[in-house]
């Protein structure tokens, strides 16, 4: 299944890094975050990549076309650096696409400009590039197949410290609540989409505004509600606290690096020993 990255934007909120490298190329550990974003699609079977470039585009292709697995990864030195061999890959098995979708391009602009790559899928995959999960994508897949929606969406309940504030007339409060109490969920930019969502667009439109209000009218919007461990990296808080979750690692999002579960029968074999 192909998934489709949006990388074009400013991240004018990380102006800290913003001003030298396109915000999905901000980098957690040795990698930047766009490569933690593939890396977990990959873990689910999704290697198929199209990205979708914009602002600093040269910096993303420069980043793929000089990739060396030896910079991240144990390797083997011998013959005087004639040979040279990775103990372990990242991305011998992906395929990404570069696409340049424009400069002040929007979202809903940068997948009309690939409409033509996804003609052929009964499904895709789409992120803002920007946000880590421990999600299931491939369950959040299934669960769409067995309905008739266009487009499906990972729900998040925001855990910040705000609170949640309804006025009446004259500015009166009738309501407060903590953001985490309020029953209120956010579009945290894990998407799942049939190709049909291109019907629902129209040019210049931000996909999940006009195109979704359509959707929704004829009940064709899905969403996956998600309990467990979502992080956006619009801030330069939000990268301080990213880069302390993989310092201390495994980090949350790198299901990848998460210990395989002991197949069922050797698990009832211990249990019996015992």
């Amino acid at each position: 299944m192909k998934v489709v990255l949006f990388c074009g934007g400013f991240g004018m909120r990380l102006r800290e890094y913003s001003e030298s490298m396109p915000k999905p190329m901000v980098t957690l550990g040795y990698r930047p975050i766009l490569w933690h974003i593939m890396r977990y699609y990959a873990h689910f079977g999704h290697t198929d990549f199209i990205l979708c470039l914009g602002y600093k585009a040269d910096t993303i292709k420069h980043y793929f076309r000089n990739y060396d697995e030896c910079i991240s990864n144990d390797f083997v030195f011998s013959k005087g650096g004639k040979d040279v061999r990775p103990l372990k890959t990242d991305i011998d098995d992906w395929n990404i696409t570069f696409v340049d979708t424009g400069l002040n391009a929007n979202i809903g602009q940068r997948l009309l400009a690939v409409q033509h790559l996804l003609a052929n899928e009964d499904m895709f995959l789409a992120n803002y590039a920007d946000g880590l999960a421990d999600l299931d994508v491939n369950q959040m897949v299934h669960e769409m197949a067995q309905t008739n929606a266009v487009a499906s969406f990972m729900a998040y309940q925001p855990s910040q410290s705000f609170h949640v504030v309804a006025l009446g007339e004259d500015s009166r409060v009738e309501y407060i609540s903590p953001i985490a109490q309020s029953g209120l969920w956010i579009n945290a930019g894990f998407f799942v989409l049939r190709p049909d969502i291109f019907h629902y667009m129209q040019p210049g439109e931000e996909l999940v505004e006009q195109p979704f209000q359509r959707l929704i009218a004829q009940d064709r919007l899905r969403a996956h509600p998600h309990q467990g461990f979502w992080a956006a990296m619009d801030t330069f808080k939000d990268k301080q606290l990213l880069d302390e979750l993989h310092a201390r690692g495994p980090a949350p999002w790198e299901v990848w690096r998460r210990p395989e579960p002991k197949p069922r029968y050797l698990t009832h074999a211990l249990k019996a020993a015992c």
